[in-house]
């Protein structure tokens, strides 16, 4: 594990579309097919992280919330799964269900998506608006594994408020940081 931080994506930059299976249905999830919602969150995460592990309950309370305010919200897992099987869509798929995802958990086996996204860790958080422009991208909270903070999703959820009120997004955004994705060796 390569302790990371997120690239912090520019703002204002459109969401790069996506089709990608989703793990549990095994439908083609495109993002641009998804209209008429109030917001987007994007979250690169993965079956192994520690940190994922860390925030894994706190984010399934966040979106449980979230998706009754016209949220769509999708998880994107992109890691290698030649090297981390783990990460692979079986075990993904058994991870939504033990955890009741309300989302879908989507396979990014080429990578292609992450690196549209410029994701570098896992988690990874992004916030479009309805025209699927960013306004938030970087941590869920302060709160790491062993440190002491408990979680909140305290600056996700104030740009996902932010957002669904029409104001602005703080613009002092800090970087996520967790475990790198895992890249396919050429």
């Amino acid at each position: 594990m390569a302790l990371t931080e997120s690239n912090m994506l520019p703002l204002g930059t459109p969401a790069p579309d996506f089709e990608l299976p989703d793990v549990v249905s095994g439908q083609l999830i495109q993002l641009y097919e998804q209209s008429s919602k109030d917001a987007y969150l994007i979250m690169f995460i993965c079956n192994h992280c520690p940190y994922v592990v860390h925030v894994m309950d706190e984010l399934v309370n966040l979106t449980n919330e979230y998706l009754k305010k016209n949220i769509a919200i999708f998880a994107i897992s992109s890691n290698d799964v030649s090297s981390y099987p783990q990460d692979g869509p079986d075990r993904m798929k058994e991870l939504a269900l033990l955890k009741n995802f309300s989302f879908p958990y989507l396979f990014d086996e080429t990578q292609e998506i992450a690196k549209a996204y410029d994701a570098a860790c896992t988690p990874d958080f992004y916030v479009f608006d309805r025209n699927k422009i960013l306004k938030y991208r970087g941590r869920l909270d302060s709160s790491r594994p062993q440190s002491g903070v408990p979680l909140s999703g305290r600056d996700l959820r104030n740009a996902l408020e932010a957002v669904l009120s029409d104001q602005p997004v703080d613009a002092e955004q800090f970087p996520s940081l967790g475990c790198n994705i895992k890249w396919k060796k050429n």
